[in-house]
């Protein structure tokens, strides 16, 4: 399973309200109409966006089966049935930035994680094994951990779906170099 994740902000002068709008109508477009390969989206409101230069914004995932239904995806969501609302949601776009996810442990499920945990590491830092990471803690029934795969801008090499942070990701237990930084965010699609 692989996951799109797109973070942005509403362009100058476009009002947030309007902007959700436009990113509900495009992603029920997507569950209306599922491209092959499509499982499902979900759109949050998050306070802090620190790849982006800090300051709040959106945060999107699209979860998709592998990389032929990302291509189709990526196809779809600008073709016949779905380009109304995606250029509706495009035109009130400021800054963005995304990254492609694969689930390396646990549940898919995006609605029911409230705090998504990044973990990164320091520049030159050697990749440490997942299991050093997780620590204790993860439901795999209901959170999922997920390692960047594919950079289209700036982004943590992981993010930990929760309810909340388990002890895996706290300070003294990752390696050295590594942070954690947990981000609550608001449902605003989940479908």
């Amino acid at each position: 399973m692989l996951a799109y994740v797109f973070w942005h902000r509403p362009a100058a002068g476009a009002e947030a309200a309007g902007y959700e709008q436009a990113l509900e109508r495009f992603h029920g477009s997507l569950a209306h109409q599922p491209p092959s390969g499509f499982r499902g989206s979900a759109a949050f409101r998050v306070a802090e966006l620190p790849w982006l230069g800090g300051g709040g914004g959106y945060e999107d995932w699209y979860l998709v089966e592998d990389w032929s239904a990302l291509g189709v995806l990526e196809e779809a969501a600008v073709a016949h049935g779905h380009v109304t609302a995606h250029d509706a949601a495009a035109a009130r776009t400021g800054a963005g930035a995304g990254a492609v996810y694969r689930l390396a442990e646990g549940s898919p499920r995006l609605g029911e994680a409230r705090e998504a945990i990044w973990v990164s590491a320091a520049p030159r830092r050697e990749p440490v094994g997942l299991g050093e990471l997780l620590g204790d803690g993860i439901d795999p029934a209901r959170d999922g951990l997920w390692r960047r795969c594919l950079v289209l801008g700036p982004a943590p090499e992981y993010c930990l779906l929760a309810a909340q942070p388990p002890a895996g990701v706290a300070a003294g237990r990752l390696p050295a170099g590594w942070s954690a930084q947990s981000l609550p965010r608001e449902t605003i699609y989940n479908g």
